[in-house]
């Protein structure tokens, strides 16, 4: 604060002597020879009361210093990043398709997997959103096994962030690829939930890693842990997959019971219940 002080006093003093650059002007020149008389004899001259020094010095002290530092003007700060849009589920079917798994009626924050996508020009944005704390991604596959597949995957690291990548499935094993068509990218972790949003070019040139959205796609959904913002085995042993192809063109909203759902939706156990409430009801003889 001391050193801060003798700066602004420096200043000062360099303002008042001219050193600052301040050219004089002709009007203190004119009042100088007045206050000497034509013939260099002492004469009447108001005060100057507010010198450059003293304006110098008192202004950057208001403005500037106190006590604890700098205040008044403070220094330019980066502006806020815009928080995480929710994910809106009432445009699924609309202006977006959605494919949703877990317990019936879910949504973005509910599901065990969430996905939407939508065309914006020649991008296509997908949303999507896990109940896990490390990784949710999707496969584009033209069968329902892993394998020789283009994914991409939304990774928590450790740090907190949320950052997407490309993956190819060789066999069971999803290898990262430099090339990354993702861009616009966001993601949050929040409530024990990897949620990511991004857009990804609708036409790209074919190539092994990398297939063109325009044509359809049996979608493999896909979540787990995370290690050092690696991903590890998904979740469950088999992930779920699109009961059929799924187009760009064509938004629908679609629900896959989780698999403790699909057990009390199968025929059987639907039989069994219906025999078990038939006994009850009728009683033993």
């Amino acid at each position: 604060m001391i050193f801060l002080r003798r700066l602004v006093q420096l200043l000062a003093l360099l303002v008042h002597s001219g050193w600052w650059g301040v050219a004089p002007n002709p009007t203190d020149e004119g009042a100088l020879r007045a206050g000497h008389g034509e013939h260099g004899e002492p004469g009447h001259q108001e005060p100057h009361k507010d010198s450059y020094s003293t304006f110098a010095s008192e202004f950057l002290e208001s403005r500037y210093l106190s006590d604890d530092g700098f205040t008044g003007y403070p220094f330019p700060t980066a502006p806020p990043v815009d928080p995480f849009a929710k994910i809106k589920v009432i445009d699924c079917g609309v202006t977006k398709g959605c494919i949703r798994y877990g317990k019936p009626g879910c949504d973005a924050e509910t599901c065990d997997y969430f996905l939407s996508y939508r065309r914006i020009g020649t991008d296509v944005e997908y949303e999507m959103s896990a109940d896990t704390d490390g990784w949710v991604a999707v496969g584009f596959s033209s069968d329902k096994k892993m394998g020789g597949d283009d994914v991409m995957g939304c990774v928590h690291d450790d740090n907190g962030r949320v950052r997407i990548h490309h993956f190819y499935n060789v066999g069971q094993w999803a290898k990262e690829i430099k090339r990354n068509p993702a861009r616009d990218e966001e993601g949050v972790f929040e409530n024990n939930r990897v949620t990511c949003r991004f857009k990804r070019p609708l036409y790209v040139p074919r190539e092994e890693t990398l297939v063109d959205l325009h044509l359809s796609w049996y979608y493999l959904f896909a979540w787990g842990p995370a290690i050092q913002g690696s991903i590890t085995r998904h979740d469950i042993d088999s992930p779920p997959v699109s009961d059929h192809m799924i187009s760009i063109y064509k938004y629908e909203d679609l629900f896959m019971p989780s698999a403790v759902y699909q057990t009390f939706n199968s025929p059987l156990c639907l039989l069994l219940i219906v025999a078990l409430t038939f006994y009850l009801l009728m009683g033993t003889p």
